[in-house]
């Protein structure tokens, strides 16, 4: 019988819950381990629960003496299922349609047939105060008892799950907002107010950040106390690459809402720093979705300026582009006789064909049916596919492309076309994030994880000419490893609008100070002395008169306007040297260093001699198949040399090495690729 360790001695642990499978990562007796369980869609955390109780028994402690930290889609999805709680809002008198009216900007200009989405808060629970602040801080009209009262007793009435209170320029001056807050306490529901969340200027963004943050609190206040009442040490990765505390994700679920991807970046970044690479483009392909995202300088780009279902979200998240391709993705014909792969998923339940339940072709369907997987098995063996239900429902989509084409078209054709289209979705992707942004992609390595991702990855870097991709040790759960690795982070601002001269340096100096002294003290409360933390300073900076900013790196000693300059030549082109600078908002992004993992030594002896494959498999990447190695990846050892083309497994993923590609395994046991 293992003898239990002391509570002192925390497991800490790593979970990223993903529409097919919720992957965890921990380290027991010096090694670090991973495993997969498929994923509960009606309620996220059962699969968490059952997985913490194995990683308990394994490392002998108790289920409590884990700590945990969690990569979550619980916010995404009710923002895009708009399963959230019915909210009210609380805005000054005559801007209730705020959320409603937005901004001018549309989308899809030429689609005669766009709808704008509905607010998440109705109109008839957008409640206006009678008060009113100047931008200049000057109380234009008091906000009167008997205002409050009214609308104490309309609140009431209107039987709603959770508030978001959002004045006008509440961010210079919050007393308004402050008095409405306690006014409204007492009703005992939680409460979402601007000045605390997000103290920035622009009306609308602000609503609508703080207006998700109330549609979000009750469903995740409710999914981490199930969560909490098992694992008391319990952190939740947010959307800017850092995690925080169960308590602070219940009050700013907001900041949660691109968690599990923010977690697969950073865990990339690392993987990548290892190589010994700076530029990198991230590639995370799971089960329903892909997500990409640029990093420069080793450094991890982020926005205040992200949509998430047509909403606009002005807290800082990384800069994470996603498209609903996925290995769950499902082909169809449709009604004008194209081949469409996507944004619908297979999930969870049923999955792809091949996972024994489900009928319709997908992605990993079509990998099977083309022999690209090297065998019928994934997850060391745990999990067996199904070849022959697969090759049904390819069978079944070639006759559907042959009716369609007026030609005999094969399962294999048809499988070769479900990767070719979604090859072609997820290389938008990749553009967006750096062909469009002013980025040669030929100057960048592609780091590629998730558990699809191995799959497409070679094809996706030759198409972009990326000369290298990176395959990290267990890619297919690098998002839990990217979790369990994050530091705790604070991201605190205030619009200042000052114009960048060295007579307002002082004015800006005290309020970095101001900001770091919030972000000390919150630091503190999770239990980081001074010595664990880490400020950084920015600014949102502009040409006077421009619409929006440039996050700009604050240096006391440097020229702000000179580093702006810079700047905007490098995103858009040109400088405006004559013109004013303006600062828009004081920015500190402030960290809890947790105690970073040992890495790993790999205790295999580098190797200048091409290994041994396990076996052999017929590969499809034209219409004829060609005789392939397959390699187990935890048998190569640093130094090894692998024959292309060939295919990689392991646990977690499978990695496709096309012809003339050069492959090898480095000091760190990351797969290189050199195309």
């Amino acid at each position: 019988m293992t003898r239990a360790k002391p509570e002192t001695q925390r497991v800490r642990v790593g979970v990223d819950t993903g529409g097919t499978f919720t992957d965890f990562v921990f380290a027991h007796d010096g090694r670090v381990q991973i495993f997969k369980l498929a994923s509960t869609p009606d309620d996220p955390s059962r699969a968490i629960i059952e997985g913490l109780r194995r990683i308990a028994r394994d490392a002998g402690v108790e289920l409590r003496a884990l700590e945990v930290v969690h990569g979550t889609t619980v916010g995404t999805n009710a923002l895009l299922e708009r399963r959230g709680a019915r909210a009210a809002l609380v805005t000054t008198a005559g801007f209730e349609d705020v959320l409603a009216i937005g901004r001018q900007a549309r989308p899809a200009l030429y689609d005669l047939n766009a709808v704008r989405p509905e607010p998440l808060v109705p109109r008839e629970l957008r409640f206006g105060v009678s008060e009113r602040i100047a931008a200049t801080g000057e109380v234009l009209e008091a906000l009167r008892d008997d205002a409050l009262a009214e609308l104490i007793e309309k609140i009431k009435h209107a039987r709603v799950e959770s508030i978001a209170v959002s004045l006008l320029f509440s961010f210079v001056r919050p007393e308004h907002e402050q008095r409405i807050a306690l006014a409204l306490a007492p009703l005992d529901l939680p409460l979402s107010v601007s000045h605390e969340i997000l103290p920035e200027y622009r009306e609308y963004e602000r609503v609508s950040t703080v207006t998700i943050n109330a549609y979000l609190q009750p469903l995740m206040g409710a999914y981490l106390k199930r969560l909490g009442a098992h694992v008391p040490a319990l952190r939740v990765m947010q959307s800017s690459g850092g995690s925080i505390s169960a308590q602070a994700a219940v009050r700013e679920p907001v900041r949660t809402i691109l968690s599990g991807p923010a977690g697969g970046v950073v865990g990339a970044l690392n993987a990548a720093r290892a190589a010994g690479h700076a530029d990198i483009i991230t590639f995370d392909m799971g089960g329903t979705s892909t997500d990409v995202a640029l990093c420069v300088a080793g450094e991890i780009k982020t926005t205040n300026e992200a949509t998430i279902s047509a909403l606009p979200v002005a807290v800082p998240v990384l800069d994470i582009h996603t498209v609903g391709a996925g290995g769950g993705s499902i082909a169809r014909v449709d009604a004008g006789g194209s081949l469409r792969v996507g944004p619908e998923s297979a999930g969870a339940q049923p999955g792809p064909a091949c996972y024994g339940r489900g009928t319709q072709p997908t992605v990993t369907d079509a990998n099977l049916v083309l022999g690209r997987f090297g065998g019928a098995e994934l997850l060391g063996g745990d999990f067996h596919l199904d070849e022959a239900r697969a090759r049904a429902a390819l069978d079944d989509l070639a006759r559907q492309m042959s009716a369609a084409a007026g030609r005999r078209v094969s399962a294999t054709e048809a499988a070769l076309g479900v990767v070719r289209v979604v090859n072609a979705g997820m290389e938008r992707a990749l553009r967006v994030v750096s062909v469009e942004r002013g980025h040669d992609p030929r100057a960048f390595a592609l780091v590629s994880f998730g558990g699809a991702g191995g799959l497409h990855a070679c094809a996706l870097a030759a198409s972009l000419r990326i000369p290298r991709v990176i395959v990290p040790r267990r890619p297919g759960a690098l998002s839990a490893l990217g979790a369990r690795a994050s530091d705790v982070i604070k991201d605190t601002s205030r619009t200042v609008m000052l114009t960048a001269t060295k007579a307002n340096s002082t004015t800006l100096e005290q309020t970095f100070r101001a900001l770091e002294r919030q972000a000390r003290a919150a630091l503190r409360r999770e239990g980081f002395d001074d010595k664990r933390q880490r400020h950084e300073r920015s600014v949102a900076a502009r040409y006077k008169g421009q619409s929006f900013e440039l996050e700009i790196k604050w240096h006391a000693h440097g020229s702000l306007a000179r580093a702006f300059h810079r700047a905007h030549e490098q995103r858009y082109g040109y400088a405006q040297a004559a013109n004013t600078v303006e600062i828009v908002s004081a920015r500190v992004r402030s960290a809890g260093l947790v105690e970073k993992l040992k890495r790993e030594r790999l205790t295999k002896r580098a190797v200048k001699t091409p290994p041994a494959p396990q076996r052999f498999a017929q590969v499809y990447f034209t219409n004829k198949s060609a005789r392939v190695a397959v390699y187990a990846r935890e048998s190569l050892a640093p130094g090894a040399r692998l024959r292309a083309p060939c295919i990689v497994t392991e646990y977690s993923s499978t990695t496709l090495v096309p012809a003339g590609a050069r492959a090898n395994v480095d000091a760190h046991g990351n797969l290189i690729i050199e195309l």
